[in-house]
């Protein structure tokens, strides 16, 4: 057995991430929870209780003022009562996933299972159901590694707004229901932080010391009761923000994040004689993230990172909002295209609508994933950076959570290797053109082929790899070459 990790730096900068992980290169989240039900999109639960916002004005006019229905009645509404999660992770699979997330509690401190500690879960109230024990037990059918998301860590300062009142109209001065005390453990005793500038989710991480060791309590039930293989905070490693002007860490505020990524380590140790386990954070500090994978939300790398690294993103808004449009499958499959070719892996968040189903553009979504993945899955599972990540003048443009289709043109490509074979994804290609790629030069090429498809004529002039593509693709977007 694996010698097990104790909760420093040192010992925890020893990681290195699974090959499951390194192979899988794609999985899904059910990003999913009380929060689902308005289908009026993100943060929900915060926004209700900011007075002038969409959501605000959506639920004073939906549901009533949130001195007389808040947030806690919202819960009692969720009842997932279509949720079928066999079905789901079948789709899921069929689409192309390896690995699947499941949201353990979001910033709502609502728990998606049977907590013994918080009385707020799924199993206490609106579904009656122990929602991550369902999702894992489809997930270990599929033979997906099973990830929880918690987003608890923000939760404390994050859901300040709800000891808030009016300052306009006719409950000016009511305080809404986080003020109740007989709601205090849900909403938090968090007066600490004020109410004043409430649409700052600001500080992300309370200084809060009580808190910190409930957030230790939490993730450590979570890990006991599910052993996941991925756990994934929604910010830095708790409960630190900043580092020393020598750049010493200031390692006493990391002392709660490094004691649960321990034990989730430690416990895959003990399961499976080594560790197959993945903590994920977003501080960009290698002397951080390196304890797990950082993870970068709704975003990209430039070029290729010498470890794995992750990115999570959504086909629209994180939960279900009637506003939001969806991504397109060409844009996601380019995406992960993009990504893999730098060493990363991808989750995308697949909508659920309160009842648990997912709509039909989702499911055409999800098709459409699988058909190309039918075809191109070679040139995705189990392989790793090339020499280079690709070549063309096209970059995905990395502006914050700003996630625009990127416009290919013939001279783009994205390269990953596996065996004796690079694997060239053709980001703007079409059928009928004879496409040149310049980053062969230096290698002899015995043969190329269409994944999909078969060899493919090609010769080399002056270093310069030509070759002719027939004039039907098979794959609807990023067909690949696979080049020996």
């Amino acid at each position: 057995m694996s010698n097990l990790f104790e909760a420093s730096f040192d010992s925890l900068h020893h990681y290195s991430a699974p090959e499951w992980f390194r192979n899988a290169k794609f999985g899904i989240w059910s990003h999913w929870g009380p929060q689902s039900v308005p289908m009026f999109g993100d943060w929900y639960a915060r926004n209700m209780y900011i007075e002038g916002t969409p959501q605000y004005e959506y639920h004073l006019r939906h549901y009533g003022h949130p001195s007389k229905f808040g947030y806690k009645d919202i819960c009692a509404l969720w009842k997932a009562e279509n949720f079928d999660p066999e079905g789901l992770m079948a789709k899921y699979y069929k689409a192309g996933a390896r690995y699947f997330m499941s949201q353990g509690t979001h910033h709502d401190h609502f728990f998606n299972y049977g907590s013994a500690i918080n009385r707020m879960n799924s199993v206490n109230v609106g579904p009656h159901k122990d929602i991550l024990a369902l999702w894992k037990a489809a997930a270990d059918k599929y033979g997906m590694p099973f990830g929880i998301s918690e987003h608890l860590g923000a939760s404390f300062s994050w859901w300040r707004v709800n000891k808030g009142c009016d300052k306009y109209g006719p409950y000016a001065g009511v305080p809404y229901d986080g003020n109740d005390p007989a709601w205090q453990d849900f909403y938090f005793a968090n007066q600490e932080h004020g109410t004043e500038n409430p649409t700052e989710a600001s500080p992300w991480y309370t200084s809060n010391k009580e808190y910190h060791r409930y957030w230790v309590r939490c993730i450590s039930e979570m890990i006991e009761r599910f052993e996941p293989d991925l756990i994934y905070t929604d910010g830095s490693l708790p409960f630190g923000s900043h580092w020393l002007d020598d750049g010493a860490k200031a390692s006493s505020s990391y002392e709660c994040g490094l004691e649960i990524v321990a034990k989730l380590y430690n416990t895959s140790i003990r399961r499976h004689g080594e560790n197959r386990a993945v903590y994920l954070q977003k501080d960009r500090n290698p002397e951080i993230f390196s304890i797990g994978v950082l993870d970068i939300e709704k975003s990209q790398l430039p070029g290729i990172m010498p470890e794995p690294w992750h990115t999570d993103t959504c086909i629209g808004n994180w939960f279900y909002d009637v506003r939001d449009p969806y991504k397109h499958p060409d844009q996601i499959v380019e995406m992960l295209a993009d990504i893999i070719s730098k060493n990363g892996v991808m989750l995308l968040n697949v909508l659920q609508r309160p009842d648990g189903t997912i709509d039909e553009e989702a499911d055409y979504i999800l098709a459409k994933l699988g058909e190309w993945f039918a075809v191109c899955g070679e040139a995705v599972y189990g392989t790793r950076p090339w020499r280079v990540f690709g070549e063309g003048n096209t970059r995905v443009k990395i502006d914050g959570f700003t996630e625009n289709k990127t416009e290919w043109n013939r001279n783009d490509f994205r390269f990953v290797q596996k065996d004796d074979a690079v694997y060239a994804f053709m980001m703007g290609a079409s059928g009928g053109e004879t496409v040149t790629l310049r980053s062969f030069a230096e290698q002899e090429v015995r043969s190329v082929e269409l994944l999909g498809c078969g060899p493919v004529p090609f010769r080399k002039e002056f270093g310069i790899l030509i070759v002719s593509l027939p004039e039907k693709l098979p794959a609807f977007c990023a067909n690949a070459l696979k080049i020996r």
